[in-house]
């Protein structure tokens, strides 16, 4: 599970600020920190609150915002905004530079400034994406949209003005609010009720790995919890667990959400032409998170959990299966077995 390598509970409550907390990650790490006994909100900001793209007054914003934390100062700040519309990006580069590379320089000044730890969340478009292996952390960037570098940007600034910032890459986020996983079951809702016909089309050659935001908050929290020593500053990978395609995954979601009768072509990229070019393999190598026992379950283990919770206006026509309990009713049925797995 996410995390589970932390092992311990703080004696007192680590006070933790949250940089975009109308987003998915940014509301899953809201309500965990919310409910979490050893950790406290400083503050929790959404655009509305504090918007990065406000160059002229960000400055003062971002004081303002510390200066009224709850509690005092934050020991830890998570910067879940930025500007991920990656197509938009493409005619708004000022706005994406701004968003993704100059607040989360400011707010990497002023926290190294008060002395206050920052982990910045980042992206697997800060590859070219036309790799065959998974990407280290050390690997060569090379973004080929301007999402990507002005990420890549951020990334730099960040570990510029605070070497020990955390800097943190993930890939295919979906969590609370409109996410890939919802598009593809609103258009098989609407083929089952008739309002549109024919197969979906979803591209079958993309490579990359879903992350569920529940999960990837879970062990953002977790690092968090620990002391900044054992990390250090630098870049680290987190996604789920496995490898798919965008086809794969949408063939995944209809079929647990009860929908394996709509059907899916698979279509190379080149059917939807976009402004930004999608990276064709952008799977991100995560061993080094892995080694200090940060581990997050299978992107389907985290799809059925996404599916069952009330973040999905879809439920799952059949529960999702306990896999812990499905194993122990397999062995119930086969005696022999059990004897075999677990020896007296």
């Amino acid at each position: 599970m996410a995390g589970e390598g932390n092992g311990q509970t703080l004696k007192a409550p680590r006070r933790v600020g949250v940089l975009g907390a109308g987003g998915q990650l940014g509301r899953c790490l809201v309500r965990q920190v919310d409910a979490a006994p050893d950790l406290a909100a400083s503050f929790a900001t959404t655009r509305a609150e504090l918007d990065l793209s406000d160059e002229k007054g960000l400055s003062d914003g971002i004081a303002r915002v510390l200066d009224a934390s709850e509690g005092g100062l934050p020991e830890v700040v998570i910067n879940a905004a930025a500007y991920t519309q990656v197509d938009l990006c493409e005619r708004e580069q000022a706005l994406a530079y701004q968003t993704n590379a100059l607040a989360p320089a400011e707010w990497a000044r002023q926290l190294a400034e008060r002395g206050v730890r920052f982990i910045h969340v980042s992206t697997d478009y800060v590859f070219a994406g036309d790799g065959m292996v998974p990407y280290k952390e050390g690997d060569p960037t090379d973004p080929r949209t301007v999402y990507g570098a002005s990420k890549r940007a951020g990334e730099v600034a960040v570990l510029g003005h605070q070497p020990d910032a955390l800097v943190v890459r993930t890939s295919w986020v979906f969590g609370p609010g409109r996410n890939f996983p919802l598009a593809i079951l609103d258009q098989a809702e609407k083929r089952r009720a008739g309002e549109v016909e024919g197969p979906l089309k979803v591209v079958n050659d993309q490579q990359g790995a879903p992350t569920f935001a529940e999960d990837l908050a879970f062990a953002l929290l977790a690092i968090a919890r620990q002391e900044e020593a054992l990390w250090g500053g630098g870049l680290l990978h987190l996604r789920n667990g496995g490898e798919t395609t965008w086809f794969a995954f949408a063939r995944e979601i209809l079929d647990q959400a009860g929908y394996g009768d709509v059907k899916i072509d698979p279509v190379p990229t080149s059917t939807f032409p976009t402004p930004a070019t999608r990276p064709l393999f952008s799977v991100l190598d995560c061993s080094w998170a892995e080694s200090k026992g940060i581990t997050m379950p299978s992107w389907k283990h985290a799809l059925t959990r996404y599916l069952a919770s009330a973040d999905c206006p879809y439920a799952p026509v059949t529960p999702p299966v306990d896999p812990m309990a499905e194993l122990e009713a397999d062995l119930r049925s086969h005696p022999s077995q059990r004897k075999e797995e677990n020896p007296r």
